[in-house]
């Protein structure tokens, strides 16, 4: 037997995305977003209300979104707690440091692993879309490929059902192989 919720945001994995934007006079701002994602290509997709973070987008026409992560999460959360329409130092006293993108102009934030930056495609029904223009890593992440390597850093989702953030490690088979057995 199944039990219904209901309407609820029950999906998983949930990303904790940390989305970086200047505002008009170059001041840094980060929020903490889960309602997101890949939506083409080129294109992610990131439900958001009103927030300093939105009204910093709209203004510039670029952002960049980062990966949290288990090392950083405390920051990661920090960054979603608190509002940039109430306290103008948020960048700073969440910990992290900002380098500017060389693609959009937006921070890129130096801690955390891997960095989409992306210029303002759309904003309808709170919905930011953005056009991504680089994917970016500090080298310290990456593996013997010049690929991100899971065993240097610890990426983390969002589970909407208790609250809590949730560890991504564990490599389980390979995509669009393990299936190959039921042919």
């Amino acid at each position: 037997m199944r039990k219904n919720f209901g309407v609820k945001q029950y999906l998983y994995p949930m990303p904790v995305f940390i989305i970086g934007s200047y505002d008009e006079n170059g001041n840094p701002n980060l929020m903490n977003a889960a309602w997101g994602g890949i939506t083409d290509t080129d294109k992610i997709s990131i439900a958001m209300s009103h927030h300093k973070t939105t009204e910093n987008i709209l203004k510039t026409k670029a952002f960049t979104v980062a990966i949290g992560t288990k090392e950083y999460m405390a920051a990661c959360d920090y960054v979603g707690i608190v509002s940039g329409l109430k306290d103008k130092d948020k960048f700073k006293k969440s910990g992290f440091h900002q380098i500017r993108s060389e693609f959009v102009n937006a921070p890129i934030i130096e801690e955390l692993p891997i960095t989409l930056e992306c210029e303002l495609y759309s904003y309808q029904n709170e919905v930011m879309v953005g056009k991504i223009i680089n994917v970016s890593s500090d080298e310290k992440f990456l593996g013997p490929d010049g690929l991100p390597d899971l065993d240097k850093f610890t990426p983390i989702t969002f589970d909407p059902i208790h609250h809590d953030y949730l560890a991504l490690g564990e490599a389980l088979g390979q995509a669009f192989c393990i299936g190959k057995e039921k042919m």
